[in-house]
């Protein structure tokens, strides 16, 4: 009997730890069609005050998850750069959030690289997590409204014809969501 009624407690633990886990909500992935959850970070390096989604509402973002430690992020930086050249007058703004333990290592690859669109610090990685960023680098467009119109993954060579085209489609508003 009392192998029996050990056997029966385990499985009640286990039936019980089922029933709370299966509550647990499962955030909606981030993708097309959702809106883009907000954020406040600050700037590396520390050129202002922080950077919050928020500011940004009423442009087309581009909002760019990577690391230091990541050479496919530092592959496509370059070309993040000269997209931003051509098309920030027009309305984009570029958002490159590091994941980053420590901050000097970000404005020494921000330095080397030349970048100048901004750059932002997320340590604790809190706002990857909440845009479900894992693979870097991860790159989501944002539309004027704060919708996000397409997540990428893996690098890209974001001043070729075809982002360059599908940006400025975004930013003269002749480009929706099916």
């Amino acid at each position: 009997m009392r192998g029996g009624a050990g056997l029966l407690a385990a499985a009640i633990a286990v039936a019980v730890f089922l029933a709370l886990w299966s509550r647990q909500t499962v955030p909606a992935p981030i993708g097309r069609g959702t809106v883009a959850p907000a954020f406040e970070l600050p700037r590396v390096p520390e050129a202002g005050p922080p950077l919050a989604l928020a500011d940004l509402r009423g442009q087309v973002v581009l909002l760019n998850f990577w690391a230091t430690w990541c050479k496919p992020c530092e592959d496509e930086m370059p070309a993040m750069q000269r997209l931003y050249d051509a098309l920030a007058r027009e309305g984009l703004e570029l958002v490159a959030v590091s994941t980053d333990e420590g901050s000097a290592e970000v404005e020494e690859f921000v330095a080397r690289l030349g970048l100048r669109f901004p750059i932002l610090w997320d340590p604790s990685k809190a706002t990857a997590e909440a845009y479900q960023a894992y693979r870097f680098p991860e790159t989501l467009l944002i539309d004027r409204e704060g919708v996000v119109v397409e997540r990428y993954i893996g690098p890209r060579e974001w001043d070729s014809p075809l982002y360059v085209q599908r940006i400025r489609r975004l930013l003269e508003g002749a480009e929706s969501l099916p």
